[in-house]
């Protein structure tokens, strides 16, 4: 078969056109990649909701990717063990309680079930502000290219409207910061700002991930490294399980509030 340039490039226009038509208008927009963000993609995406992640870089998988200190290896607990065993993806114990996962297999056997189950990804994609409605709650995201962003180029966004809004953007917590900075000190935290993440302390950490896994803006909600940055509470360092359970809890969260409300 002869292959024509011109027919390639309409392929990928009109694909990529209808993709990000087609999720203008969604239950759920994930802000960020990581593993947090697309555990929660997965399990949203399975039960049928409309989710779109975006990422402003080219890969997700946000830190999973180089493990600890760009050694591929992964770490989790316990708990989260079952997490990557629905996802397929191979663990060896450690010592008992621990458990190691090849980082590029747990990444993209992540990224590949969330999006068979529906997640669309839109990557080299920022989120630069959020929609509000009358009453200032958060109602979609507003988008422009990574690139638009890198090059301080003067170009106007899109918006893609959301029921809910994940912050998935970990340490930075880039969506939070933009709700203090444009919307107000109003966040649901005991001062209304950003407590900002503590050192590592990984027993705290991890088990302050999952407490503060939840609403924290009217519609808006944190999974992930971002729930110790916006709430206050240690860094973890290169152990996952509290990422991965993050991303199921908040799910679970936004499933039955989308549930309550349909």
């Amino acid at each position: 078969m002869k292959i024509d340039e011109v027919v390639v490039t309409q392929a990928i226009v009109e694909g990529y056109f209808n993709k990000l038509r087609d999720y203008s208008d969604i239950d759920v927009a994930i802000a960020g990649g990581g593993p947090a963000g697309i555990c929660a993609g997965y399990y949203l995406a399975r039960e049928g909701f409309k989710v779109a992640l975006f990422e402003r870089k080219l890969s997700v998988g946000g830190g999973m990717w180089g493990g600890g200190m760009m050694f591929n290896e992964i770490v989790i607990q316990e708990e989260a063990k079952g997490i990557l065993n629905e996802f397929g993806i191979k663990t060896r114990e450690y010592q008992k309680g621990y458990y190691l996962a090849d980082s590029v297999e747990s990444v993209t056997g992540l990224t590949f079930k969330a999006v068979q189950a529906g997640m669309r990804v839109f990557n080299c994609m920022s989120i630069e502000d959020v929609m509000i409605n009358e009453k200032k709650d958060i109602c979609g995201v507003v988008i422009n290219w990574s690139a638009v962003e890198l090059a301080g180029l003067h170009v106007d966004p899109l918006c893609i409207r959301a029921k809910y809004v994940i912050e998935a953007t970990g340490h930075p917590c880039e969506v939070a910061k933009v709700i203090v900075r444009k919307v107000g000190k109003n966040l649901f935290t005991e001062t209304g700002e950003l407590l900002g993440e503590g050192s590592m302390n990984a027993e705290i950490g991890e088990k302050a991930i999952l407490k503060n896994t939840k609403e924290f803006y009217k519609n808006a909600y944190v999974t992930g490294m971002a729930c110790n940055a916006v709430f206050g509470a240690p860094r973890m360092g290169p152990v996952f399980g509290g990422m991965l359970l993050s991303g199921r809890k908040v799910a679970a969260i936004i499933k039955e509030k989308l549930n309550k409300n349909q």
